[in-house]
């Protein structure tokens, strides 16, 4: 410096011009420590993110509830996924010398009102419920997720449009409303997970913006805004990540509530069109038959209290397995 002391850091200007010529100069080693330091970090990340989903995986095995869960959902899966391959009789096939005839070797569950194979179209009627759920989540997601990013980060009139919005749509209940709008789109298995996808859509909008009000104030997240980055890449690569987690555990829950949905949807005749098996249409026709054949209404419940089941245990045991505050 070239006053005396008692300068301070606003005195910048007071550096003589030629000031870093007269410093310790830098050793040669000193670029290659700087590239190794950073190639530690860069390796430190991957071994870190390693340790994190171990610690996860770890916690989750160790839930029992959690991983009968996870069992039930893929044996159903697996069902529905192997049901062209299977040596089943065809689901539509109908045998009018076997009409509503009970369990037997030749037919596992029993025939249906026309002689169908109950256990065909349960093993086929699992794609459609399956489907249902699945395809509906994903839609509330894609439009619920964005719509709570925006809504949490900007504020203001963003967030005050879609906040109403989002109110109005849950002063309904959410089987009524997807009810209305699969009556408004017309019958079939697509319309009902549209209408279900727009009913489940407001879960997903508020919980997306609860957590990004509390991770935008994050000091990360203020370093990134303090550097420039653009709104779009703060959104993608600090805040997103970071709210997924809960995300993925509604995601999960709602799945089987979803599928609930489509077969009240499909029992009121508004989701799976016959012959196309369906577990809701199934009760649908059973419910003729409850004291003829009740085998006809007994392996479509058991099927959707146990797939609901399990996507509800796999749900609680995300959600304790990826709690950093759950031990």
């Amino acid at each position: 410096l070239c006053g005396g002391t008692g300068y301070c850091s606003g005195d910048g200007g007071r550096f003589h011009l030629h000031e870093h010529s007269c410093g310790r100069a830098l050793c040669g080693a000193e670029p290659a420590a700087a590239g190794t330091i950073a190639m530690t970090n860069t390796i430190s990340d991957p071994i870190l993110a390693s340790a994190q989903e171990s610690r996860v995986w770890k916690k989750f095995r160790a839930h029992r509830s959690a991983m009968l869960g996870g069992s039930l959902v893929a044996f159903f899966i697996l069902i529905a996924l192997a049901a062209p391959i299977l040596p089943i009789p065809d689901p539509a096939a109908t045998d009018w010398g076997a009409v509503r005839k009970a369990p037997s070797w030749s037919h596992w569950m029993g025939t249906d009102e026309i002689g169908r194979d109950v256990m065909s179209r349960m093993i086929w009627g699992a794609q459609a419920s399956l489907l249902a759920g699945m395809v509906s989540v994903g839609i509330a997601v894609l439009c619920g997720v964005p719509l709570g990013l925006l809504a949490g980060y900007f504020g203001g009139w963003t967030d005050a449009v879609i906040s109403r919005c989002t109110e109005a749509l849950l002063a309904a209940p959410f089987l009524i409303l997807a009810i209305a709008l699969a009556a408004f789109l017309g019958p079939s298995l697509t319309n009902a997970m549209i209408a279900i996808g727009i009913s489940a859509t407001p879960i997903f909008i508020r919980l997306t913006r609860g957590q990004v009000l509390n991770v935008k104030f994050e000091d990360y997240v203020d370093s990134a805004r303090a550097i420039g980055l653009p709104t779009p890449k703060i959104l993608r690569r600090y805040i997103l990540p970071n709210v997924l987690p809960p995300i993925l555990v509604q995601a999960t829950l709602t799945i089987a509530t979803a599928i609930i949905a489509e077969a009240s949807l499909s029992f009121l005749g508004l989701g799976q069109q016959p012959p196309a098996p369906s577990w809701g249409s199934m009760l649908n026709t059973a419910k003729n038959f409850l004291t003829q054949a009740p085998w006809m209404a007994l392996w479509p419940g058991i099927a959707i209290f146990m797939v609901v089941l399990g996507f509800n245990l796999l749900g609680d045991g995300l959600r304790d397995a990826l709690d950093p505050r759950e031990h």
